[in-house]
């Protein structure tokens, strides 16, 4: 049997917003775990309810991100220029350092309970990578991991053409997942400009349009995408309305 998973598109939205959409589905299903180990502790039967799988796909208004070890120093803008520059900023409880997301980038948050997975962080962020390795491989482009790095890259054995195109940062409690990757797709990369993107200094960042030459429709990105998901992890996809 297929694990079912909500599969939610919330387009355009606030990272605050977002945010809290995951910290909410993520306290429910420690709720339901939690409710369950307390009825068996206590000489009853496990409790039928259990967990769900949801999948959030969005973008973000201009916005860095810098991850719970992060580093403020690889944020190269003080406050009042992020301010007048319209980029929001949130030190939020991910794994990772600083990124950027924006208009163009797919952003994915998947919310699962990897006790339906494999509880294997590292197996977890590696079918992660493959979910985008194979969206590439459909334009024709070889996505690849680079030893020590989390995320995909281009050429990352070359020197001096090391290119990342998708950042990834994950918080796992109680083996309930939230966070995700951040796939540059026709996103402005200008913006990276202004940080050390995840604290990796001399390699580039790079996007879906830059290596092909054109902006890219991205509801064909977005199906894709899902269908990655739906490969990778083995899962049945449930579009739940908003």
């Amino acid at each position: 049997m297929k694990e079912k998973i909500l599969f939610r598109d919330l387009g355009l939205i606030e990272y605050g917003e977002a945010w809290s959409l995951q910290e909410e589905l993520l306290r429910q299903g420690i709720s339901i775990k939690s409710a369950g180990q307390a009825q068996v502790r206590e000489g009853g039967h496990p409790t039928d309810e259990r967990t769900s799988h949801h999948l959030l796909f969005c973008e973000h208004p201009p916005v860095f991100t810098l991850g719970k070890s992060g580093n403020m120093e690889h944020v190269l803008l003080d406050e009042a220029t992020m301010k007048e520059r319209g980029i929001s900023f949130f030190h939020t409880n991910r794994g990772g350092d600083i990124t950027f997301h924006g208009p163009g980038q797919l952003v994915a948050y998947p919310i699962l309970d990897l006790e339906y997975f494999g509880t294997d962080i590292g197996k977890y962020l590696r079918n992660l990578e493959e979910v985008v390795i194979r969206v590439m491989a459909e334009y024709g482009l070889k996505g690849e991991r680079s030893p020590g790095e989390t995320g995909v890259w281009l050429d990352p054995a070359i020197k001096g053409r090391e290119r990342k195109i998708c950042a990834m940062g994950v918080r796992c409690s109680r083996w309930m997942t939230m966070h995700g990757l951040a796939f540059n797709v026709n996103t402005d990369l200008s913006y990276f400009d202004a940080i050390v993107p995840c604290g990796i200094v001399g390699k580039q960042v790079t996007s879906l349009q830059r290596e092909l030459g054109r902006i890219l429709p991205m509801d064909e990105v977005r199906g894709k995408m899902l269908s990655g998901f739906e490969a990778v992890f083995g899962i049945d996809v449930i579009n739940v309305d908003l």
